[in-house]
C-alpha cells in the first residue's frame, strides 16, 4: 500500500472521527449509533477511489473530502440495514457486534437513515459551495445509491433467496448492490474534476469491472476467508441458500475471473490521458486482499 493511500485513508478517518463529535442532546444516541458503525473500521475503498481519481485532475484531496465522506456514509448506512434481522441477519461486522446488536433494531434503522440523510446534506452543501460540476457529481451519487443502483441490487438479492438465479440476474445484482458505489466513486470524482468525456467513459468502465471483481473476491472470501481477518462470519451465502459466483461457476473460475477483471482494469487505467499509478496499485491490492 503506497504512502499516499495510507495518508489519504488517515485523513478520511480523521474527518469521519470528528464529524459527529459532540453532536446531539436528547437525540445523542443516534449520533453515537451512527458513529459506532462509521468508525469501527473499514477499508475506506470508496472514498479512497474518489480522492485518488480527483487527484488525477489536480483536485487537492482536502478540498473534496466532503463528497468522499458522503459516499462512505452511504456505504455504512447500507451495511447497517443489510445486517438487520429482516435482511441478512448478521451479528458481526468488522469484528464488532452489528449496530442492531449493540443499539437495538429501532435505533439501527434510524442510524442508517441518519447516515443517508447526512450524506445527502453534505452533497447539497458541497454543491452550493462548488457549483455545477459538483451538483452533477452529487446527482450521480444519489442515483447510484437508489432503486436503479445499490437498492435495486439489494431488491434482487432479497427476492432470490432460496432460488436459482441466472447469470444475467446475478450480474445485475452484483453490479448494482456492490458495484454501483464503487463505480460512482471514480465517475463522480471525474465529473467534479472536469475530466474529459473520454476519460469519464474509461473510468466508468473501470469502475464497473472493479466493482464486479470486488464482489467476486467477497464471494471467494466468504468461502475461504478467515473470520478474524474478515471481521465477519463466513459461509453466509451458503447458510442462507443464496446464489453467488461461487455457486454458479465454482471457486477456480472465480479466482481466474478476479485476475482477468483486475488486468482489464489496469489496461483501462493505462488508456487514460493521465497517469494513474496509485489507482493501479489500489486495484491490485484489492485483488490480493484477505478481508
Amino acid at each position: 500500500m503506497s504512502s499516499k493511500v495510507n495518508l489519504y485513508r488517515d485523513y478520511i478517518n480523521e474527518y469521519l472521527n470528528l464529524y459527529f463529535k459532540d453532536k446531539g442532546s436528547y437525540n445523542k444516541i443516534i449520533y453515537d449509533s451512527a458513529s459506532y458503525s462509521l468508525l469501527i473500521g473499514g477499508k475506506r475503498v470508496r472514498p479512497l477511489l474518489f480522492l485518488l481519481t480527483s487527484e488525477l485532475y489536480n483536485k487537492n484531496y482536502k478540498d473534496v473530502i466532503e463528497m468522499a465522506a458522503a459516499i462512505e456514509m452511504i456505504h455504512t448506512y447500507s451495511l447497517i440495514h443489510d445486517d438487520l434481522p429482516c435482511m441478512d441477519d448478521d451479528d458481526l461486522r468488522r469484528g464488532m457486534p452489528t449496530n442492531h446488536k449493540k443499539f437495538g433494531e429501532n435505533i439501527a434503522v434510524l442510524s442508517g437513515d441518519t447516515l443517508l440523510n447526512e450524506a445527502m446534506s453534505l452533497l447539497m452543501k458541497f454543491s452550493l459551495d462548488n457549483g455545477g460540476n459538483a451538483l452533477l457529481a452529487s446527482r450521480e451519487i444519489a442515483e447510484a445509491a437508489g432503486p436503479e443502483g445499490m437498492i435495486g441490487g439489494q431488491i434482487v438479492d432479497i427476492l432470490n433467496e432460496d432460488k436459482a438465479i441466472s447469470k444475467e440476474e446475478l450480474l445485475y445484482m452484483h453490479n448494482k448492490k456492490t458495484g454501483e458505489l464503487i463505480r460512482v466513486s471514480v465517475v463522480a470524482a471525474a465529473i467534479f474534476a472536469n475530466a474529459s468525456k473520454e476519460d469519464i467513459e474509461i473510468l466508468n468502465n473501470f469502475g464497473l469491472k472493479l466493482g464486479l471483481a470486488f464482489q467476486i473476491k467477497d464471494d471467494i472470501l466468504d468461502i475461504v476467508g478467515d473470520v478474524e481477518k474478515l471481521g465477519k462470519n463466513i459461509n453466509c451465502d451458503e447458510n442462507k441458500n443464496k446464489s453467488n459466483f461461487i455457486t454458479l461457476f465454482g471457486l477456480e473460475y472465480c479466482e481466474r475471473e478476479c485476475i482477468n477483471l483486475t488486468n482489464e482494469c489496469i489496461k483501462l487505467l493505462d488508456s487514460l490521458s493521465v497517469e494513474a499509478s496509485e489507482l493501479k496499485e489500489l486495484t491490485i491490492d484489492l485483488l490480493n486482499r484477505e478481508f
